[in-house]
């Protein structure tokens, strides 16, 4: 068990890996010292490390970029990550915050199909079974997933924009869904978690707060997916 100081020492050397941005091809000793409020000496001990073991680069002019080994623990994360262990729990922590049922969608050519699915324990919901394809022209996370491929035209621009779309009646006239983007690594999008039911509670129901709640578990499964959630500061 490592003592004190060596858990202090590692979590200095995160917070030094956690300095770089995407804009940042590479950074001067100086400039990581004051991101992360080190005295330089500490920095530079720091960075020594780091590079041994493939974190940090050192370039010729004495600036440091990211090394390799994070890319390599970024593939096998990837490679091991199943959506079943992730995207099932945040469907039901989104059910028993709202009382309605919860999807997850992703595109299969011209359609939509339903990868994941929670159902509400009320009585009268719609119904979606995993494996079920859909239109992508028609209900919320149809619009999601189009916009996020690219689509263009005002309702596309908007959802792109605000990060949800909305549908009443479109698929079936008795059914209305909210849905909202996910992305992956790169903020690559790979699918739509939507919240779906009967029409007429959604039509009664505080469509801000849903907006709201799908939200942020939708940047929650984000980042276990490797993203960033386009709205974080």
């Amino acid at each position: 068990m490592a003592d004190d100081g060596g858990v202090a020492a590692v979590d200095r050397a995160l917070t030094l890996l956690e300095a770089f941005k995407e804009e940042d091809q590479s950074l001067t000793l100086t400039e990581l010292s004051k991101r992360v409020g080190f005295y330089k000496s500490t920095t530079l001990r720091l960075t020594e490390s780091l590079e041994k073991f493939g974190y940090l680069r050192r370039l010729g002019d004495g600036a440091f970029r990211l090394g390799p080994k994070p890319l390599f623990l970024g593939y096998l994360y990837q490679k091991h990550f199943e959506t079943g262990n992730f995207v099932p729990p945040v469907l039901q922590k989104i059910v028993d915050e709202l009382q309605e049922s919860a999807s997850f969608f992703i595109r299969d050519d011209d359609k939509r199909v339903c990868l994941h699915r929670i159902d509400t324990p009320r009585t009268i919901r719609d119904s979606i079974h995993e494996g079920t394809r859909f239109p992508l022209t028609v209900g919320a996370s149809g619009h999601v997933i189009l916009a996020f491929n690219g689509l263009s035209g005002l309702k596309y621009d908007q959802i792109r924009e605000q990060l949800f779309a909305v549908s009443m009646g479109e698929r079936d006239k008795e059914t209305a869904a909210v849905a909202c983007p996910v992305f992956s690594v790169g903020q690559k999008f790979i699918g739509a978690i939507s919240l779906s039911g009967p029409k007429y509670r959604f039509e009664k129901a505080n469509t801000k707060k849903m907006v709201e709640v799908l939200q942020k578990y939708s940047k929650e499964l984000t980042e276990s997916f490797g993203g960033r959630w386009p709205l974080s500061k």
